[in-house]
């Protein structure tokens, strides 16, 4: 089953409720907050990414996908959990030694989080295989991360079909989540991969009907 994941960084500024309500309405599975601390990735989503996560708390039951593209993990683990996300992904690129992993891991656990770990384009997939079996998503970034809008890396494909295969080899249960340049031309090829599911914002927030887009990428 195809999920999607709806980036609320390309929203426009005052139409929050209108946004998030429509997103609701037109079921989709997750809101997914992309956290920059302009560091780790040029832009600063940090405060803005906070507020908005506790707004969607107060108006809607829909899980939160939350995304840290930050260098402190564990400062932005502990601002996080107070909006009970439905799961925490940080990126493996941020972390200095593969202890450092298995304690941000263990630490979102222990705050009845899903956990997510995440690698750049130029990360080799099998860098993480060793803790695939503690997590329950890998997101796979088919841009770089820190900016919205961006064009889809093709090559990232084939590295979507290799993590899919290994999953299945060790038969661990876990979601593949895509992440980058995702749009009704580009969706074919990473569900086809094994990817199930679909970050998407501008893709989905320019859409005159966010329900039409949504329902085609689950289909």
């Amino acid at each position: 089953m195809i999920e999607v994941s709806t980036s609320i960084l390309s929203m426009k500024k005052g139409e929050e409720s209108k946004t998030f309500f429509g997103l609701e309405k037109a079921k989709t599975d997750y809101f997914h907050i992309d956290v920059m601390d302009g560091k780790f990735v040029e832009k600063n989503t940090y405060k803005k990414m906070l507020e908005n996560s506790a707004y969607i708390k107060r108006i809607s039951n829909l899980p939160l996908d939350v995304h840290l593209m930050v260098e402190n993990i564990e400062e932005a683990i502990n601002d996080f959990t107070s909006v009970e996300p439905n799961i925490i992904t940080f990126h493996y690129e941020a972390c200095k030694n593969n202890e450092e992993v298995m304690k941000y891991i263990k630490k979102i656990k222990e705050n009845n989080c899903k956990v997510g770990l995440s690698i750049k384009p130029e990360t080799p997939v099998e860098e993480i295989y060793e803790f695939l079996p503690y997590t329950h998503m890998c997101l796979i970034m088919t841009v770089e991360p820190g900016k919205g809008g961006q064009t889809f890396l093709t090559d990232m494909v084939e590295k979507i079909k290799e993590l899919k295969k290994y999953i299945d080899e060790k038969n661990i249960e876990i979601d593949i989540e895509v992440d980058g340049g995702i749009n009704l031309t580009t969706m074919e090829s990473v569900k086809n991969a094994g990817a199930n599911i679909l970050v998407a914002g501008t893709a989905i927030l320019l859409a005159k009907d966010y329900k039409i887009i949504i329902d085609e990428f689950k289909k």
